[in-house]
């Protein structure tokens, strides 16, 4: 399960390597900035198990703590969810912690943390829940994400491979989509972290990082992305419906798409702004949508624009 919580600097500075500052009052000592982030990391962590509780799991059963192997569910695409968060949930608290005049180091691992801890948290509660259980698979998954953070920012103080999320609703056929508002929700923008028939990865490279005698331009990147699509149940589109009647689609195939695309690292775009450089970073958590070719079981595609 895949959940996303959207954390906020208050403006970004300048230099590539150190992406987020905040604007606070420089009179705070490095104690005082200390203790006020600590607080913010455990306030957002209670917040965020409170609302989770109440708006999700409190719709299901509970049961003592259990394990549930779900390696082979949604083609991946849930882990893919789990690598995403952890990633930019850690990018997000490595910038709190930077404001405090940690090292580079420093906030670093702590922002990995902070990205671990936050992630563990959902799995605990998947872990007491009848409906999911403890994913070791997520736990990797949670890690993989935190770490990619976390070994860029000390190995070159910069994030030259990132991790990125595009979506576009999947068109459902009319007798299907009472199974998408089963398995996904009938609200669209829930959908958006829930659907994973709509959604795709990326791992989004920096040319110029890489290349910097090529005279590439700063922002341009190149990025690998996955997907899958026709996905009706976790493992097969074989279910039971409201009346206990069989529901047999695996005519339908689960296919996996993987995709060649251009992309934009909007933080090595320069501005005076700190507005936009905070939208900067907040946005470039997403794929810009670019020309794209696509490969699968159904041979070569290409897209004028792809998201």
């Amino acid at each position: 399960m895949l959940v996303y919580c959207q954390l906020n600097a208050a403006s970004i500075s300048s230099g590539v390597g150190s992406t987020t500052t905040f604007s606070t009052s420089d009179t705070l000592s490095p104690s005082a900035k200390k203790w006020i982030v600590s607080g913010a990391n455990l306030a957002a962590w209670i917040a965020s198990y409170v609302m989770l509780n109440k708006a999700w799991y409190a719709q299901y059963d509970r049961e003592k703590f259990h394990v549930f192997d779900d390696n082979a569910e949604w083609n991946q695409m849930d882990k893919f969810g789990h690598v995403w968060t952890a990633y930019h949930v850690s990018r997000v608290a490595n910038e709190w912690w930077r404001w405090t005049g940690m090292s580079n180091r420093k906030s670093a691992i702590l922002g990995g943390a902070f990205g671990m801890a936050y992630q563990s948290m959902i799995e605990l509660q998947d872990a007491y829940s009848s409906k999911w259980g403890f994913s070791w698979g997520d736990v990797s998954a949670n890690f993989l994400g935190a770490a990619s953070f976390v070994v860029q920012q000390t190995g070159w103080n910069d994030q030259r491979i990132q991790i990125k999320f595009s979506y576009s609703p999947h068109s459902y056929s009319p007798e299907l989509v009472g199974r998408r508002d089963q398995l996904f929700g009938q609200d669209p923008i829930g959908r958006v972290l829930k659907d994973y028939n709509s959604q795709t990865y990326w791992i989004s490279a920096n040319l110029d990082a890489f290349f910097p005698s090529a005279n590439i331009p700063k922002w341009l990147n190149i990025s690998a992305g996955y997907s899958s699509d026709l996905m009706l149940g976790g493992r097969d589109n074989l279910w039971a419906g409201p009346n206990g009647n069989i529901k047999d689609h695996t005519d339908i195939p689960r296919i996996r798409r993987f995709y060649l695309s251009a992309d934009v690292d909007l933080t090595r775009i320069k501005t005076r702004s700190k507005l936009v450089r905070t939208v900067f970073f907040a946005v470039n958590a997403i794929k810009i949508p670019a020309p794209t070719l696509e490969y699968s079981r159904n041979g070569f595609a290409f897209h004028g624009i792809y998201f």
